[in-house]
């Protein structure tokens, strides 16, 4: 097994006896990058040079000394790109500052390697509206590798990265680890600091690691949390070591099913690996409950109410006047917002625009976003009422495989509805995680599938102990993608 095909966990074992260095990590994950990034379209940008310089004074002694790891390209790296996927910030943007978690990775003695493409400002499903170039799924490249974090998963998934840091809106980072046969998980909210990710929806964007398996997400997960002044939301809690419950097994669980998660429309390759899936947590000792999450259905429809507002507010800043793509030829201030919002924003990003900004519009502010405001309340309170029950729900991650790109080209509503079950988490606030659970044989090729765990808030503990013990049970996590 080649070093790029390693786990973070092995890979640090070799560092610590000296049989390896950082270098041989970074060579050896360049080597054939160039080819595979051709055909996925993983990375917008990266420098391998760069990260050989600062592997030469890596220090080992720390938790994550030495292990080169990609970001997402819209998490600031200090003197490296961060597009967003954009137009607008394509030309001549330099990140002046890192974002924390990039701090604290460093901190760790994590090198950020690579910057991963993505759906322009992470709106999107499938990373398909990037402005560069789409990403591809390294397990068919005729499919899209999900979105908005496709660049990260798809790196990951094709072994030029070894872990990537995503961006989690309302399923970004747990649906491309699905599509691609890796772990991804969505801390608590205000769990890790927001400080330098360029926001889309601010009260559900959340920063979090895409793996190879669930103990590089807890290794990866304790050098990202922890409270920041700079971020009004991030939280003053304490941050538990997230490697201390692998290993346990699953007596004394409750495992709730939703029967708001099985509905038609579900692939039946899909429902059947959730079914095993749930039949291997009741055999590692967990208890399966019924329950029911009432509100499950609005939870889409209350999403794309509050996000695009949010978004419309966020991306106000970008004018053409203090930094990004500035139009030429306009002579008046109107026609210069109009005529550089035209040429720097995709079709998505103005769609979500024109939509968040008629909601929170007079007239419309109370019928739309106040009303989504308290629906998203009882989405809260349907899992609040739930985790009295139980202390995990469990649920396919998608509804569905992964797409061919283009498949919801002339329908983008319809692929809002990949998101079904990934959304509540963020509208809750709540910690959730995607863990390969099995492969289906759809339209001809072999395609990873998806188990999605959400948690009470701050028990991210908990379910990086159920995942792991899953995962060791069973041999999902060890299928890799074919190499390109």
């Amino acid at each position: 097994m080649s070093l790029s095909e390693s786990t973070i966990a092995q890979l640090r074992q070799q560092l610590k006896s000296g049989d390896i260095t950082p270098a041989d990590i970074i060579e050896d994950l360049h080597q054939g990058m160039e080819k595979a990034n051709e055909a996925l379209g993983a990375y917008i940008s990266y420098d391998v040079e760069a990260a050989l310089k600062e592997a030469e004074t890596a220090d080992l002694s720390l938790p994550l000394g030495g292990i080169p790891i990609a970001v997402k390209d819209n998490i600031n790296v200090k003197g490296q790109p961060c597009t967003c996927g954009s137009k607008f910030l394509a030309e001549n943007y330099t990140a002046p500052y890192n974002a924390a978690s990039v701090d604290l990775l460093r901190k760790g003695g994590a090198i950020p390697f690579g910057r991963a493409n993505m759906d322009e400002f992470a709106m999107g499903s499938s990373t398909e509206n990037s402005a560069f170039f789409p990403a591809r799924n390294p397990w068919d490249t005729s499919r899209v590798p999900g979105g908005s974090s496709g660049g990260s998963a798809a790196a990951v998934g094709a072994n030029i990265a070894l872990a990537a840091l995503g961006s989690d809106t309302g399923g970004s980072i747990r649906q491309p680890a699905a599509f691609c046969g890796n772990v991804g998980i969505k801390p608590t909210y205000g769990r890790v600091s927001r400080y330098g990710l360029v926001a889309f929806a601010s009260s559900l964007d959340q920063i979090g690691p895409i793996t190879k398996t669930v103990e590089d997400a807890a290794l990866v997960l304790n050098h990202l949390c922890g409270h920041d002044v700079r971020d009004s939301t991030s939280l003053k809690a304490d941050v538990p070591d997230f490697t201390s419950a692998l290993g346990q097994d699953l007596k004394g669980l409750r495992i709730g099913i939703a029967k708001e998660h099985f509905v038609d429309g579900i692939h039946p390759g899909i429902r059947e690996a959730v079914d095993k899936a749930v039949k291997q947590l009741e055999s590692l000792g967990a208890t399966i409950v019924d329950i029911s999450l009432p509100h499950t259905d609005i939870g889409i429809a209350t999403y794309y109410i509050v996000a695009p507002a949010e978004a419309s507010a966020n991306l106000a800043r970008f004018d053409g006047v203090r930094y990004g793509h500035r139009a030429e030829g306009t002579t008046e201030l109107f026609d210069h917002y109009v005529k550089t919002r035209a040429e720097g924003f995709g079709p998505e990003v103005k769609r979500r625009i024109l939509l968040g900004t008629y909601v929170l519009s007079s007239g419309y502010y109370d019928a739309y976003y106040v009303k989504a405001q308290k629906a998203r309340t009882l989405v809260r309170r349907d899992f609040t009422e739930a985790f009295e029950k139980v202390d995990l729900v469990v649920s396919p991650t998608t509804p569905v495989p992964p797409f061919k790109l283009g498949a919801f080209r002339d329908d983008p509503l319809s692929l809002y509805l990949e998101d079904l079950f990934t959304i509540p988490a963020n509208l809750a606030g709540l910690p959730a995680i995607s863990v390969p659970c099995g492969m289906i044989q759809h339209e001809g090729v072999e395609l990873p599938v998806g188990l999605h765990l959400t948690a009470k808030p701050l028990d991210e503990v908990t379910l990086l102990r159920a995942a792991h013990a899953y995962e060791q049970s069973t041999e999902w996590h060890k299928h890799r993608a074919p190499k390109l």
